[in-house]
């Protein structure tokens, strides 16, 4: 795993416990090479993020109890793939993110500025 460090380069704040996120299922955005879809961006949820994602093939809000999955809701936080929360910006559809909660190696995909532009945590 890398380093748990957060945008500003200080300790990776836990991103949410329930629902239980991250790509190791620790509640932190924490990544490691294994983690191809980089999910590092922690987010807050909304409606209409969760119908952009299900437009794209990728329904967070359907429960998968099965994989431990309750399903995500308005409100919720969730460590997002880098690549989705850019690709989910082009289209207008960002969801705000907390950027002490994002992990540094967000900002190899997303630059930090536009990180900053949707920061629950400073505006």
């Amino acid at each position: 795993m890398d380093e748990s460090l957060n945008v500003y380069g200080e300790r990776l704040a836990p991103c949410s416990e329930d629902p239980l996120t991250g790509f190791f299922r620790d509640g932190c955005c924490n990544t490691s090479d294994d983690d191809i879809g980089s999910h590092t961006v922690c987010i807050e949820v909304t409606q209409d993020f969760l119908e952009y994602s299900r437009f794209r093939g990728n329904d967070l809000s359907t429960p998968h109890p099965e994989f431990g999955f309750p399903g995500l809701k308005p409100g919720d936080r969730w460590c997002l793939c880098a690549s989705r929360w850019l690709e989910a910006y082009e289209q207008d559809m960002a969801p705000r993110v907390y950027l002490q909660r994002t992990h540094q190696k967000a900002g190899d995909i997303v630059p930090l500025a536009l990180l900053r532009r949707y920061a629950v945590d400073l505006n």
